[in-house]
């Protein structure tokens, strides 16, 4: 009788939405017992245990948050350790390394390519410190798609920069009406082309894509 008893009552509590750990508690069952005696009963958790549910995966998220920013902090801080102020060497070599994936390969071309202004500044820092290259002849050129304002993106790039806006060169639209939108507005302000306008200096023309290339070339070896 007993037994029966307490089937009933385990019926009972599944249909009103209470959990195994809940019913166990409630009657003493096993949760093997509660699986065998509730197997196909549709379960609906009642409001108790959505509540309960909603708080554990909110304190859940918090913990993951947590372990999270933590590593976060805990990687800044040995990037930070271990790079600490490093020397022009050392930035000719960030240099061309991010030459050789965004820079352009074509003889006689020095120019690089980025939508992001820290990989933009690194460069012009490169140009500057490690070839002696004058900010005045640094040149950017815009690429950017018709819903962006040119003049808004143009200050925006100038900030990022330092560089003014008489340095920058004609502006570059895309127009292409066969254009991916799945890519628009994740670009607010286009991307742009660093170059350098050598003034007859020999050094920053052609000798400079050369000697890149050069440079390249016996990091590959």
């Amino acid at each position: 009788m007993r037994k029966i008893y307490l089937k009933k009552k385990v019926l009972d509590l599944r249909k009103g939405g209470y959990s195994y750990s809940d019913i166990q508690k409630m009657t003493g069952v096993s949760k093997s017992t509660l699986s065998g005696w509730l197997s196909g009963l549709e379960y609906r958790p009642n409001k108790i245990v959505q509540d309960r549910m909603i708080k554990a995966r909110y304190f859940s998220s918090l913990a993951k948050t947590r372990i999270k920013n933590e590593s976060i902090l805990r990687a800044n801080k040995e990037a930070k350790d271990e790079i600490g102020n490093y020397s022009d060497r050392e930035l000719l070599f960030v240099g061309l390394g991010v030459y050789m994936g965004e820079g352009t390969k074509t003889k006689g071309v020095v120019r690089i390519i980025n939508s992001d202004p820290k990989i933009i500044r690194l460069m012009i820092s490169w140009f500057r410190d490690v070839f002696g290259i004058k900010i005045n002849n640094l040149r950017l050129r815009m690429h950017i798609y018709p819903d962006i304002n040119e003049s808004v993106a143009m200050k925006y790039w100038s900030a990022q920069t330092g560089l003014k806006k008489e340095q920058f060169m004609k502006t570059q639209v895309d127009f292409r009406a066969n254009k991916s939108l799945k890519n628009k507005g994740r670009l607010p302000y286009g991307t742009v082309q660093l170059s350098i306008k050598a003034d007859g200096n020999k050094d920053w023309g052609v000798f400079l894509s050369r000697k890149i290339l050069a440079l390249m070339a016996e990091i590959l070896k």
